[in-house]
């Protein structure tokens, strides 16, 4: 595993996602890429870990031990959506550290957008200017970001019609953000802003 620093105190990894479906039809349920995007921020209270996978491998703890070591600070674990627990119990087992949900306050240097209607909640960093969803906005092959396709809130007791969801995204372009570090697909790491209101033109 290796760390991308995006920015100072900011990184990035990717991890290969044990669920992953070869050849799935990219606008099903199972329609994303076999490495997953996590997120590492370092602010002066927390190492905070937003949707962590650690790969099943030799060696690949030590990048993340590396730095919470380095840093000395008490671990803090957010989850974006409730199928991206991923590794978080083995992180919270490791670095004695706590998780927070939903309805916890983030620790400073993060703030919460819940999301209640699309079964998320996004994290922005507003220091890095970095937005991080869960599943519903994706990289595209373009550079930028989409929402994700109407079959992935088919389990939702009320699914979302692509239209209904753009609405939901829209007020994030009340934000400066300058990264999108999403966890399906390329991250966009400038301009960030102007590729949202691109995904979400026809809201």
């Amino acid at each position: 595993m290796e760390l991308q620093e995006i920015t100072p105190g900011l990184w990035r990894w990717t991890a290969p996602h044990p669920d992953w479906v070869a050849d799935a039809d990219p606008d099903s349920p199972d329609g994303w890429d076999r490495d997953v995007g996590c997120v590492l921020l370092a602010t002066e209270d927390a190492t905070i870990l937003i949707d962590p996978l650690v790969a099943d491998e030799a060696g690949a703890w030590e990048p993340l031990d590396d730095v919470v070591r380095a840093r000395g600070r008490p671990v803090v674990v957010l989850t974006t959506i409730a199928f991206h627990d991923r590794s978080r119990d083995a992180v919270l087992a490791r670095y004695d550290g706590a998780v927070l949900g939903e309805p916890d306050a983030p620790p400073a240097g993060v703030e919460a957008i819940p999301l209640p209607d699309a079964g998320e909640t996004m994290f922005w960093l507003p220091g890095p200017r970095a937005l991080v969803p869960g599943d519903r906005l994706l990289g595209d092959s373009d550079g930028g970001v989409r929402p994700s396709p109407e079959s992935w809130t088919g389990y939702m007791p009320r699914p979302l019609a692509a239209a209904e969801l753009r609405a939901l995204l829209t007020p994030l372009l009340d934000l400066p953000v300058e990264r999108v570090l999403v966890s399906h697909g390329d991250p966009v790491l400038r301009d960030g802003r102007a590729a949202l209101a691109r995904a979400l033109e026809g809201a």
